[in-house]
């Protein structure tokens, strides 16, 4: 059983609900709160909510040893079907679409190791001729790529250009383009709130992150900040402030609109995916009795 959705629409606490009802375990598929040094800025699950349910892949690593979603797909693959021998049903939850795709799908893991030198070309290449360039880029060494890639998101066509220029085989390539044959079937719920009441509960959480002290959990974080996992919103804007780049009073209002766009952009992933359910409130009843109806069959 899967639970998607954006940021704030209330994923952790129907997941938690489900897994209560099913005697199950949660598995994680957020992308962020693997790390241990990010509780706040990621909205973790609570101490007493990780004690009441047993959840996998929470804060169960350092930032200091990411994990991409070919390597996640290898933990977590065996995991989900070891519990499965146990008990009827496992609750994954997360917003990471990529992490889920990896999961259910199946994600090719090129095992090309970057050496710092074509990344930092790519890099570059973007950030002196922008998007467009990149994108020519793209279509002239792999154009089957460019078919199906989102060619508005510059650190894939950078990861494309990269893989591309360390083994001379084009990133398609590489990519059987075969979804994984799963031994158990998969029950999608989605939550999408209402735009307001969704914008209400980022709002919400943003104020919570700040009085809980986000910028000390960014500060001590702040040597790390070149890590991928700490270049996400939350951490960000505060690096911005300690660089002198935004203005401390700047902060909240920048996490507040980072943090609207991403939930878009995960909307957008997820309402791409088939067989999803979509409910707007996570307490519908009829989450429980769709997910009932699945598992007598």
């Amino acid at each position: 059983m899967v639970v998607v959705g954006p940021t704030a629409s209330g994923k952790t606490a129907l997941a938690i609900q489900l897994a209560e009802r099913y005697k199950t375990e949660i598995v994680s598929f957020d992308s962020r709160q693997f790390y241990q040094e990010m509780p706040i800025g990621t909205a973790a699950p609570s101490k007493e909510q990780l004690n009441h349910i047993r959840h996998h892949f929470i804060a169960d690593r350092s930032c200091q040893q990411p994990l991409n979603a070919g390597a996640y797909a290898r933990e977590a693959s065996p995991l989900v079907e070891n519990l499965l021998n146990k008990v009827p049903v496992v609750v994954a939850v997360g917003g990471s679409g990529l992490f889920l795709r990896a999961l259910i799908e199946g994600f090719d893991d090129m095992g090309v190791v970057d050496q710092g030198e074509a990344r930092q070309y790519w890099t570059e290449f973007f950030q002196h001729q922008g998007i467009a360039a990149l994108q020519a880029e793209v279509k002239k060494r792999d154009p089957k790529y460019a078919e199906t890639a989102d060619m508005n998101n510059h650190q894939r066509l950078i990861r494309a250009l990269e893989v591309e220029q360390l083994t001379g085989i084009p990133y398609s390539q590489h990519r059987s383009g075969h979804k994984k044959v799963l031994p158990y079937g998969v029950c999608m719920i989605g939550l999408n709130p209402n735009r307001e009441v969704l914008h209400q509960r980022i709002f919400e959480r943003t104020q919570g992150m700040i009085a809980a002290n986000l910028e000390a959990e960014a500060r001590k974080l702040y040597p790390l900040r070149h890590l991928k996992s700490l270049q996400t919103v939350g951490y960000s804007e505060w690096f911005q402030h300690f660089d002198g780049v935004l203005a401390q009073n700047e902060v909240a209002t920048q996490i507040l609109f980072h943090t609207r766009s991403y939930a878009r952009r995960q909307l957008t992933w997820f309402r791409r995916m088939e067989g999803v359910s979509w409910y707007e409130d996570a307490q519908n009843p009829r989450i429980a009795q769709h997910v009932d109806a699945l598992l007598t069959r």
